[in-house]
């Protein structure tokens, strides 16, 4: 082969109560990425979208993660690459993530797959730390291997990818702006033991529902009772928008990675739309413009769409 063109899904991340450990792939957005082999060394990036991303390969998230491999490879030779991004930078959807390993997967698959799941993570997470300023893995572990992953142990790469649940998912996204690393920056230090243990049992509950399919543990496990607090007071009427997706019929849900998207679970499509636009019709009162999806958690992560 000597051109790959892939999809690379967005994430949410966190699921309410699992704060940096727990990520899912969804069917919808997701970029599209072409990545071609050159007869000479260096990264030539282009994007055909309208988020004005860098095209410097060692200012673009997806260049950084490429040359990464390259080095790790000691490939003498060089890629081209032309992106389409339909998960909007700062969405809290996983772009950085999306673009990061989409890249790396469909590099490795020009070169004959020469690297595992756990170096093509670990070569994703370097542009996710230059998007954010931290390592970690709960949107490039889902993108790469699909459904829903859990992070055991980041430092080990220890990563468990779980059934995916049956149900639908409503994603709103408000346009407006949240720096992932201001977002990490106000989330406490400490902790009081007793909102701990009463995390520890959502997320050790919510883990249980997802390997079990059971919708009603699903449910009363989407409790956050330490990182919503705070970066829920970052999203415009965010109360209200929560509060009529669950008068609507919504099992529940919150905030996806930093935000500003929220998300919400549903058990059939027709619920999931009726919550969608609940959601929608607080920020438009609120004259915030967004833009929603109805979805389903994703079984496959980046995907090959085409090659020759």
């Amino acid at each position: 082969m000597q051109s790959i063109k892939v999809s690379s899904p967005g994430t949410l991340s966190n699921l309410c109560c699992g704060f940096d450990i727990l990520g899912m792939a969804v069917e919808a957005p997701f970029d599209i990425i072409q990545v071609s082999k050159r007869n000479a060394p260096g990264i030539s990036i282009k994007h055909i979208d309208t988020f004005g991303l860098p095209e410097d390969s060692a200012k673009n998230i997806a260049g950084v993660s490429l040359m990464a491999m390259i080095d790790m490879l000691d490939y003498k030779e060089g890629f081209d690459v032309v992106i389409e991004k339909k998960i909007k930078p700062g969405s809290g959807l996983g772009s950085s993530a999306a673009s990061a390993a989409g890249v790396v997967v469909a590099a490795n698959e020009l070169l004959g797959n020469p690297l595992s799941y756990k170096d093509l993570i670990a070569l994703a997470m370097e542009g996710e730390a230059m998007a954010s300023g931290s390592r970690h893995m709960d949107n490039v572990a889902p993108c790469i291997l699909g459904g829903t992953v859990l992070i055991r142990d980041s430092a080990q790469m220890d990563v468990v990818r779980l059934n995916n649940p049956d149900l639908h998912i409503s994603i709103v996204h408000p346009q407006i702006e949240i720096k992932t690393s201001y977002a990490r920056e106000i989330l406490p230090v400490d902790i009081p033991l007793k909102k701990a243990v009463s995390q520890w049992a959502n997320v050790g509950g919510l883990i249980s529902g997802i390997c079990m399919n059971d919708l009603k543990l699903i449910e009363r496990s989407l409790v956050d009772v330490i990182i919503e607090p705070v970066r829920s007071k970052l999203i415009p009427g965010f109360n209200e928008v929560k509060q009529r997706a669950l008068d609507a019929g919504a099992m529940g849900g919150g905030i996806s990675g930093s935000g500003p998207s929220m998300f919400m679970f549903s058990q059939d499509e027709h619920t999931a739309t009726c919550v969608a636009k609940e959601m929608q019709m607080v920020f438009e009162r609120l004259n915030v413009e967004c833009k929603s999806y109805v979805t389903k958690p994703s079984s496959m992560g980046v995907q090959v769409l085409e090659s020759k």
